[in-house]
């Protein structure tokens, strides 16, 4: 080796070869590009520092990147769209990570309508893969307020769920197949559109909601469903959270797989709604609960009219609501919708906020709220609680949100991990998960230690160790 050489830093050889591989016009290097699109998380929460961002535009140059980067000990942080909500696809501020964005991978490869599949880069956005399915007459139905910038790769890989996990599941439920980089280079094929395949360990669920850590997934095969020849959707108003749920035996019981759609809003979070988005209307006006129903029908929009207003009347009879709205147009529906998703919007307007991304069963959703909002009161008192998310699967996203005229940056920072501390008790306590579809990341790798199980998180660094034993995939993420 040349004394030139060998005065080379690891990182200017890495950068020079990885130039060579991508093109100069895809490798961006802190001191000729803004990289803060890349470094910053979307909830502004984490910022980093990348050694660089690398633009690969197949699977084979990702394998490529990979490979070298593990030749040069550099590690690796995969990203899509960057929408996660707890820090997952930022690099640290080290500024040695490489931050490999999938978002040129977005091609449709493939769309079969017999075997209803279709197989998709990782840096497809939800949204396009929703439209190309509908183009084919066929449905896509995974949906979350991101659609139009986060990426299915970055779906798979924290497990997302949305709003139609009632019926169709999160994406794990949604794939059959995926196509990895592993942390060797290599690429696994397991692009399988087979609904049926008993042969060996199932490496599929192995590296979805693995935050790529485990591999990068680089292409999947989803499933994909009939579009319902009619939608329905309704407002209905109930006094207490125990109300919401009978309405949601109810709508099971009568309308079973067809209920697609069951969101609980709070009072708070359609007030912060009403206080920043005030043009958007309100049908029911304040209530304890609101819940936003959607019913999806094979049949055509008369059965599925008729259907639903059977089950208002029923549930109105039975005293579990006390008024509804039903969407009589398209327009009326999205705007139902959108007072849902306009809530994260909100609480951003309003200010930093605690998130808990919470799963419970929902028999246990009731008294958790009850004693989780007595505990926060006594001990944090004028914090606001704003209760919301996806009822008919369990999911709460149960933020707590500064007092009035408390600085939020200050009361996340100051009050953040004694919150954390009651939230997750009572969550523990009431058979819950501390994460249900925003994964890990950074924000609950030290809760995930406490709160895991002992041996699951042994088998867990057991994975991890056997598929990169050096640890450069996303280091210090999840475990």
């Amino acid at each position: 080796m040349s004394a030139d050489a060998a005065a080379t830093p690891p990182s200017s050889a890495f950068l020079t070869s990885l130039r060579a591989l991508l093109g100069e016009a895809h490798v961006l290097t802190p001191d000729g590009h803004d990289l803060s699109a890349y470094e910053r998380d979307w909830r502004k929460r984490y910022v980093g520092r990348a050694l660089a961002v690398a633009r690969p535009a197949d699977t084979a140059q990702v394998a490529a990147v990979v490979a070298l980067a593990r030749e040069h000990g550099v590690a690796v942080v995969p990203q899509g769209g960057n929408t996660g909500l707890v820090g997952g696809g930022v690099p640290d501020g080290s500024g040695a990570q490489l931050l490999l964005s999938l978002q040129r991978l977005n091609r449709v490869r493939h769309v079969d309508t017999a075997n209803l599949t279709m197989t998709v880069e990782a840096g497809c956005v939800l949204q396009n893969v929703q439209q190309a399915a509908r183009d084919a007459g066929l449905l896509f139905p995974l949906s979350l307020a991101a659609e139009g910038s986060c990426t299915i790769g970055g779906n798979l890989a924290t497990n997302a769920g949305g709003t139609q996990v009632l019926r169709y599941g999160n994406a794990r439920e949604l794939c059959l197949g995926l196509e990895v980089v592993t942390a060797d280079g290599q690429v696994w094929d397991g692009l399988s559109g087979l609904r049926k395949d008993n042969t060996g360990y199932d490496l599929r669920d192995l590296f979805i909601g693995s935050e790529g850590t485990l591999g990068v997934i680089t292409a999947a095969t989803l499933k994909l469903h009939p579009q319902p020849r009619a939608r329905m959707t309704a407002l209905a108003a109930c006094d207490t959270l125990r109300d919401a749920v009978r309405l949601l035996g109810l709508a099971q019981a009568r309308c079973g797989a067809a209920l697609t759609g069951f969101e609980v809003m709070n009072a708070l979070s359609l007030a912060l709604v009403a206080k920043h988005f005030p043009q958007l209307a309100q049908p029911l006006g304040p209530r304890p609960w609101t819940v936003l129903l959607e019913l999806s029908d094979s049949e055509g929009e008369d059965h599925a009219r008729a259907q639903f207003e059977s089950l208002l009347e029923q549930a109105l009879e039975q005293g579990a609501i006390d008024d509804a709205a039903v969407a009589e147009s398209l327009a009326q529906s999205q705007a139902m919708w959108h007072l849902r998703e306009s809530i994260p919007l909100a609480q951003s307007e309003e200010g930093l906020n605690i998130k808990h991304d919470i799963a419970l069963p929902v028999s246990r959703i009731p008294d958790f709220v009850a004693r989780c909002d007595a505990l926060l009161a006594e001990r944090f008192p004028g914090a606001r609680l704003v209760d919301f998310g996806h009822l008919g699967d369990g999911n709460l996203h149960y933020n707590v949100q500064a007092p009035e005229g408390v600085a939020a940056a200050d009361f996340l920072r100051e009050r953040e991990h004694a919150v954390n501390a009651v939230v997750y008790d009572q969550v523990m306590a009431h058979g819950g998960s501390i994460s249900a579809e925003h994964g890990i990341g950074q924000l609950k790798r030290e809760e995930l230690a406490q709160r895991k199980s002992p041996v699951a998180l042994q088998l867990m660094r057991q994975i991890k160790q056997a598929l990169d034993p050096q640890g450069l995939l996303n280091p210090n993420r999840v475990i």
